[in-house]
């Protein structure tokens, strides 16, 4: 049972076809096994990744040693990190499945922006919309709290590997309460309780070990939710 994933925020979708494919030539492709990093926090952003195919997470460890995941990457995603000299990553990146990547250097993607105005142009949409992206995430957890910090991944979750169920929307993705908890800056525990309490009240159900969102409106009450479009509104 596989799902495509949404297509708000690749960046093909805001390139033009002779700019991305300009930006695929530059790439050397490189299979990596789950459980292998692309690149550790603090080590220089030298290099920039596009996931040609797998999942991979972008996490810290906060300073009481818990993990946070800022982003899941799909197919089609990308990742990169611009500063000045030997700017270093702010965070690490682990395969949570056996991916193909697209790497090349951050330099190679300035000279892309210096030398065409149209290519500046359309990524620099792209980033402007990951920045909306992520100001949606923390808008969730910093109004609403862990509620709303989980409240708000099942929603995001939904638009992004949601499908069509006899009894609402399913999940397509399987991810254990721990992973939850590191999407939502909270405790596995605190992600059991929130669940069994969205459960109790008919908001979720489960299909074949699979999450099923039956009460869509009751998860977006809970962070009062602006209806933002799919692409902002995403893992």
């Amino acid at each position: 049972m596989t799902k495509e994933p949404s297509q708000g925020t690749q960046l093909a979708s805001y390139l033009s076809a002779d700019n991305f494919a300009l930006m695929r030539q530059q790439m050397a492709f490189e299979a990596k096994a789950a459980g292998s990093h692309l690149f550790w926090e603090s080590e220089p952003a030298h290099t920039c990744f596009f996931i040609e195919q797998g999942l991979v997470k972008i996490y810290r460890i906060t300073e009481d040693g818990q993990e946070l995941i800022l982003h899941l990457l799909q197919p089609g995603d990308f990742y990169a990190e611009l500063g000045s000299g030997d700017t270093p990553f702010s965070c690490s990146a682990e395969m949570m499945k056996d991916s193909v990547i697209g790497m090349f250097s951050t330099a190679a993607l300035e000279q892309l922006i210096a030398s065409r105005g149209d290519f500046a142009i359309e990524f620099m949409k792209w980033m402007g919309l990951l920045h909306r992206t992520t100001q949606s995430k923390f808008r969730d957890l910093m109004m609403f709290g862990k509620n709303g910090a989980i409240a708000s991944t099942l929603i995001r979750m939904s638009n992004t590997y949601g499908k069509p169920s006899e009894n609402g929307i399913l999940i397509d993705i399987k991810l254990t309460k721990t992973e939850l908890a590191h999407l939502s800056g909270t405790t596995r525990e605190g992600v059991s309780r929130m669940l069994s309490a969205y459960q109790a009240n008919g908001a979720i159900t489960y299909e074949n070990g699979y999450l099923v969102i039956t009460d869509l409106d009751y998860l977006r009450s809970i962070v009062q939710c602006p209806n933002c479009p799919p692409d902002i509104c995403r893992m």
